[in-house]
């Protein structure tokens, strides 16, 4: 069984869906769990803390570099060191290319790209120092093929895993992985956003014939920022039931 024992980690999007699973599996088995998120994070937190376990949590606009390095110095006061970093904060909402608005594509780019980019940036300096690190970030299968009316969350996911694999090809004589876990379609709040029936149709591209559940994307990013993958950086793991095999 992969070891996560005492590892500071920072999870963002921690409040609510993937985010708030992963923080309770990783507290669970160990880990010393940094909540981060725009909203509900710090209520997380205390969840883990009532269970025995190592948590504190903050409010994190992950487009934001102040409150990215507020976070930063808070928890080296708190713990002396950052461990790995889970990028899992994002936004879904999309449309057709002909109606998507250019404020709505660059909030996308912002959150679901730029936010990892920040956390990447905030966290680096402190792996480097201690010459070793771990970073995962959330993609989706929309960044391996094309799904319908979601041109602006596909461009971003697809920015994340360029970005990761450059990142990681990097900053690999530093002892520091980067690696991505790409969903498909998992049994969360954000399916709310889902125009009628889009839903339906990528279940129904899911060989596995089921939504995925949040714990088994956690247990994904577990395994990746374990020791036991020391020796893997620059991937993506794609946890989608099949769909990405047609």
């Amino acid at each position: 069984m992969t070891t996560i024992k005492d590892k500071v980690v920072i999870i963002t999007g921690a409040g609510s869906g993937i985010g708030e699973e992963t923080a309770h599996i990783l507290a669970a088995d160990g880990a010393i769990v940094v909540a981060v998120d725009i909203n509900n994070a710090e209520t997380v937190a205390d969840e883990i803390k009532e269970k025995g376990y190592e948590a504190f949590g903050a409010t994190l606009d992950v487009t934001n570099a102040e409150q990215w390095e507020d976070i930063k110095k808070r928890t080296l006061e708190k713990y002396g060191r950052i461990d790995a970093l889970a990028n899992i904060a994002g936004i879904s909402t999309d449309t057709y290319i002909t109606d998507l608005s250019e404020q709505d594509f660059e909030q996308m780019l912002n959150v679901n790209l730029k936010g990892p980019f920040l956390g990447m940036k905030t966290v680096l300096p402190e792996f480097i120092a201690q010459k070793s690190g771990k970073i995962v970030n959330i993609t989706s299968l929309a960044a391996h093929i094309g799904i319908t009316q979601l041109p602006s969350y596909s461009a971003s996911k697809g920015g994340l895993i360029a970005l990761s694999r450059q990142v990681a090809v990097e900053y690999a004589e530093h002892n520091i992985q980067v690696n991505c876990v790409s969903p498909g379609v998992i049994e969360t709040p954000i399916l709310a956003n889902n125009p009628a029936g889009v839903t339906d149709m990528h279940l129904a591209n899911t060989p596995a014939n089921r939504l995925g559940k949040p714990a088994e994307i956690a247990y994904a990013i577990r395994f990746l920022i374990s020791n036991d993958s020391d020796f893997i950086t620059g991937q993506t793991l794609k946890v989608d039931g099949g769909w990405g095999s047609h």
